[in-house]
């Protein structure tokens, strides 16, 4: 069965998390942010992550926004920086994040050969409406999935059924690709093709599952669904 529809995770596959941190960092008068800012970034994504896990297992569902907004608070805890200002700033840069280099052209080749496109990611619609517009891929793509259609996180597999319902197709007509080990692996257990993008050379994730393919960034996307 040949490939008909390329998904992607948004947060750290099309759009690049640290770019809040990075950003805000080379601005005028945050020389305490330039300082820390990528110890910052990781610990923010890490929090980001393991909150949404948590109130996935225990049923305390809340949208991204606010759990990004409170793993945002953990990390500038850790680095003493007790600035309500920054906090603003974080938060309005990461509604608005950079999408990674080779994105519009990926995207615009695989319209070009025919395949559906789609996000589904854990963000809420107004942030990835946010993130979507800011990268100006919104023309590039079919169907932008929020979990909150389902009221909770990856990896729930409620969260995978949301491609079939959305897109029409079946499992494994999808090649879904994320920067996230778990959520390529999970996916690979649902049933998708999956590509994990590991662009910081990450040992694989010990787990049921595993991705079929590893690449370094989303370069081969198109090729790649073409040949599956």
């Amino acid at each position: 069965m040949t490939i008909k529809a390329c998904v992607f995770d948004a947060y750290g596959t099309l759009f690049d998390v640290s770019a809040a941190a990075r950003e805000a960092a080379s601005e005028p008068g945050r020389e305490a942010l330039a300082g820390c800012w990528q110890a910052l970034a990781e610990t923010w994504r890490q929090k980001q992550l393991g909150y949404s896990w948590l109130r996935a297992i225990t049923g305390a569902h809340c949208d991204f926004w606010q759990v990004t907004g409170e793993a945002l608070d953990y990390a500038l805890a850790e680095q003493k920086l007790a600035d309500p200002e920054l906090r603003e700033r974080l938060m309005a840069l990461y509604f608005e994040l950079s999408a990674y280099a080779e994105v519009p052209e990926m995207l615009t080749e695989l319209k070009a050969a025919g395949f559906a496109t789609a996000i589904l990611s854990n963000g809420s619609p107004e942030m990835l409406a946010g993130a979507v517009t800011s990268a100006g891929v919104g023309g590039v793509l079919d169907a932008v999935i929020s979990v909150e259609d389902v009221g909770v996180f990856k990896p729930d597999r409620r969260v995978y059924d949301l491609v079939g319902t959305t897109l029409k197709v079946e499992p494994a007509e999808v090649l879904f690709v994320s920067s996230n080990g778990w959520d390529a692996a999970a996916a690979a257990g649902y049933g998708f093709q999956t590509a994990w993008v590991n662009r910081a050379g990450l040992p694989m994730d010990r787990l049921p599952w595993r991705p079929a393919h590893e690449i370094t960034d989303l370069t081969p996307i198109p090729d790649l669904a073409g040949r599956l």
